[in-house]
């Protein structure tokens, strides 16, 4: 009997009827059948009570926790926090194991620089920076990254293994320009900063992919194509040849020459959320889904559950694609597509055998169509953990061509084996991890906007709708203020 490619991936990370242990998992956090009914226009329950506030704030993610604190800490206090889920966090949430807490998606923070004065702000708060120094316990320890080339482990993910003398050539010519875009002053985070500096030699770059501004430039090393491409599929779901030349030389030139950091938990930015969350508890409310947002006179009414609430303002901190389907009149169109990203947690009951540099925070194989994954004890001080779990993590164009319906043990089938198993021709990167493996619990799907060049040729797009627009206000009279999320950035 001839057995199909379909037929065979469940084996390769241990899901056959034979396999010893079985691997088990599913999705975890997302109320999909509640949102589909906002998708098919399902008509909500009638309101049992109306309630009047200032300001309702839709969404209990990083965006909507941060505009509750902030408000807090102004000393506003009149105001409540809708979220869909149990509990607050977005895609900084976490779950936890026997051995160890481990995220579900967003797992670090990077150093802030004196540019983001309101992050800054929000970490001395929190006690991660005390006159003007990191709290080390929680800076990343080292090694930090690893990457998997050759058929061992080295230290960082630049590649230096088996580098010509021309790859070396042109990495150093790449980091001088990407030096240069820096200083220009352009190319910042937040965004904003720079947006006023931005010339038309920049604009330009938003309409070139990656791919085709390295090629004009000369860069055709392997590795350092690489490079590129693996960092534009890590922050925007998206490879270099389809990414913008302006987002792919932003993830680069907006990051400080020396950049210390990140900082990062167990649990990934779980810490933080519940952290802010702790502070804004009593006008939190969970499990409440906000199905419709319009205008009434001189107020805005959402209707949420059971409730109405009338509000002078409603500051939306919801997915920004999803706000046309809620709120009337509805915004202006959200300008991105999304890419797949799936994240899976594999518990090990012990460490496999692996050839080169010790076990870093971030471990990346080079040539994967995956992310590599973060080690979740890696903060951990214990002199000894022989138990651990790897978050791996998966993105658009690896992923991106199975269908939705594929049954949810399949998919989480081929993103495990995406990550682990051995190519036919080269060393194996872990062996004995099959027998290391304990279980998967659960895995996550979520959604990172696309930084794509324009789809139709002529096509133009203002370089400010990659902008995270911060508060920004529309609507007759009355605000609704939209907390963006677009790309690029943290």
């Amino acid at each position: 009997m001839k057995l199909t490619r379909r037929q065979v991936a469940p084996a390769l990370v241990g899901l056959s009827l034979k396999a010893d242990p079985p691997l088990k998992g599913g999705f975890v956090l997302e109320a999909q059948e509640r949102g589909h009914q906002i998708r098919d226009r399902v008509q909500p329950p009638p309101t049992r009570r109306t309630a009047r506030i200032p300001c309702v704030i839709v969404g209990g993610g990083i965006s909507g926790l941060s505009a509750a604190w902030w408000m807090r800490r102004a000393g506003f206090q009149d105001f409540v926090l809708l979220e869909m889920e149990a509990e607050p966090g977005g895609n900084a949430r976490a779950g936890e194991n026997e051995f160890t807490a481990f995220p579900w998606a967003a797992h670090y923070l990077p150093v802030p620089s004196p540019k983001s004065g309101y992050v800054r702000l929000l970490c001395e708060e929190l006690g991660l920076l005390k006159d003007g120094v990191w709290e080390e316990r929680w800076l990343c320890h080292s090694p930090q990254e690893r990457l998997f080339l050759h058929g061992r482990w080295q230290e960082g993910l630049e590649p230096h293994i088996g580098l010509s003398r021309e790859d070396v050539r042109q990495f150093d010519r790449f980091f001088v320009r990407i030096a240069e875009f820096r200083a220009s002053g352009a190319f910042t985070i937040p965004l904003e900063l720079g947006i006023g500096k931005l010339k038309p030699a920049h604009a330009a770059l938003d309409r070139l992919t990656l791919s085709d501004w390295m090629r004009n430039e000369g860069f055709y090393s392997p590795y350092l194509r690489w490079l590129a491409d693996y960092s534009t599929r890590d922050d925007y779901g998206t490879g270099i040849d389809a990414a913008s030349a302006f987002a792919g030389l932003h993830y680069f030139a907006a990051r400080e020459s020396e950049e210390h950091g990140p900082l990062t938990w167990p649990e990934g930015n779980a810490w933080l959320a519940r952290q802010i969350a702790a502070k804004v508890q009593r006008h939190i409310r969970t499990g409440v889904m906000v199905t419709r947002i319009e205008r009434a006179g001189g107020r805005w009414r959402v209707y949420a559950g059971d409730t109405l609430y009338e509000a002078d303002t409603v500051i939306w901190a919801a997915p920004t694609w999803l706000a046309r389907w809620v709120i009337s009149p509805p915004p202006p169109a959200y300008p991105f597509e999304s890419a797949p990203w799936l994240v899976a947690n594999l518990t090990l009951h012990r460490w496999p055998a692996q050839k080169g540099t010790e076990p870093a925070w971030d471990n990346v194989i080079y040539g994967s169509p995956a992310l590599g994954y973060v080690v979740a004890t890696h903060q951990s001080l214990r002199t000894h953990i022989p138990k651990t779990v790897w978050t791996l993590l998966g993105a658009e164009p690896g992923l991106r061509t199975r269908p939705a319906p594929y049954p949810a043990r399949r998919r989480l089938a081929l993103l495990v084996s995406t990550h682990l198993r051995r190519p036919r021709t080269r060393p194996p990167r872990y062996p004995g991890l099959r027998r290391a493996c304990g279980y998967l619990p659960d895995w996550a799907c979520h959604a990172t906007p696309r930084a794509r060049i324009p789809h139709q040729p002529g096509q133009t797009r203002p370089l400010q709708t990659l902008v995270r627009p911060g508060l920004r206000q529309y609507g007759p009279e009355r605000p609704v203020a939209v907390r963006g999320g677009a790309v690029p950035g943290h």
